[in-house]
């Protein structure tokens, strides 16, 4: 867990309240293996495969960081991974899945795309599909997020995750709501790629075409699974323009001298620029969910972000 006296006085210029502590918490899933969150919940699927589904291999589809994680799994179960990417993911992504040993299929201008051409492969080679989001034990394995954060912040009061998918901030809320029922979890999407918000409106789930500069966070529909756990566990989800979620990369570079990708910084921009309801005094953890950023793009990935307010020199503490 680390955390930063310096954000809430971000916090105060946008309008929003004191924090607790005089701190905003970071949860670092950015270093956890392959760069995110994802290996907790997909190790879980794969350990869950029969005998002949291993043999017989796995496919899935992925901006970049499912893909790493199943590669990962895959490799240390013994399963052979196949990995479907739009044609123009991060390059540093495409490569670290096919380091961690896994066959990488590029295919489609957007995820929509990308998933026909696994449904294509999948049949025609008789592959496994193992889901990057929508499935219980990958739902269930993301939940051990949320139980970390418990033990190293018990007294929480906001936890807030950026949403692609939703299998990331189905499995926290579950694990928090249930141990804590007062708890409020917010979710955060791109204004491009509002997937699960769209369902949650809808009542069902919805197809879309997402664009956003954050990959990992464009899913192309939320999940039958993770549409039913965020109606029942989410206090509500913001949307950011692009800008915005780069600004919270801006922030995490150069006041907490962490790298995280546009969908990483999601929740930490949120949080930042005023966009979560918050109460004076609430205790609040966001998600840094990956760090998988092209290192070539950094410079202009910053210059991209939005200014933030403007902050008198005195309202910030010294440190991160």
């Amino acid at each position: 867990m680390l955390s930063s006296s310096t954000a809430p006085a971000f916090v105060r210029a946008a309008g929003g309240p004191p924090l607790a502590d005089g701190r905003l918490y970071l949860k670092a899933e950015h270093l956890q293996s392959t760069g995110s969150f994802k290996p907790r919940g997909l190790t879980n699927r794969i350990l869950t495969l029969t005998d002949d589904e291993r043999r017989g291999g796995v496919i899935s589809f992925s901006a970049g960081n499912a893909g790493q994680a199943y590669a990962w799994a895959g490799r240390a179960a013994g399963v052979a991974v196949t990995v479907v990417m739009p044609e123009k993911a991060v390059r540093s992504k495409v490569a670290a899945c096919l380091d961690y040993g896994a066959e990488v299929v590029l295919h489609g201008a957007h995820a929509g795309e990308t998933f026909a051409e696994m449904e294509r492969i999948r049949d025609e080679r008789g592959l496994t599909f193992v889901h990057p989001f929508d499935d219980p034990e990958v739902i269930a394995g993301h939940g051990s997020v949320g139980l970390e954060i418990l033990e190293d912040l018990p007294d929480v009061e906001v936890v807030v995750v950026g949403v692609g998918g939703g299998g990331l901030i189905s499995g926290v809320a579950a694990a928090l709501k249930e141990s804590r029922p007062a708890i409020r979890v917010f979710g955060v999407e791109p204004e491009g790629s509002n997937a699960v918000q769209l369902a949650m409106a809808a009542g069902e789930v919805v197809r879309i075409q997402p664009k956003t500069v954050a990959d990992g966070l464009g899913s192309p529909f939320a999940g039958v699974w993770t549409l039913a756990m965020c109606q029942r566990y989410l206090d509500g989800i913001v949307l950011l323009d692009d800008s915005t979620i780069l600004a919270g990369l801006r922030f995490a570079a150069e006041r907490m001298k962490q790298v995280l990708e546009p969908a990483g910084a999601a929740a930490l921009a949120a949080v930042l620029f005023g966009r979560v309801p918050l109460r004076d005094g609430d205790r609040v953890c966001v998600i840094g969910s990956g760090g998988s950023v092209e290192i070539s793009r950094l410079g202009e990935l910053i210059g991209a972000a939005a200014p933030f307010p403007t902050i008198s020199p005195a309202g910030i503490p010294g440190g991160a």
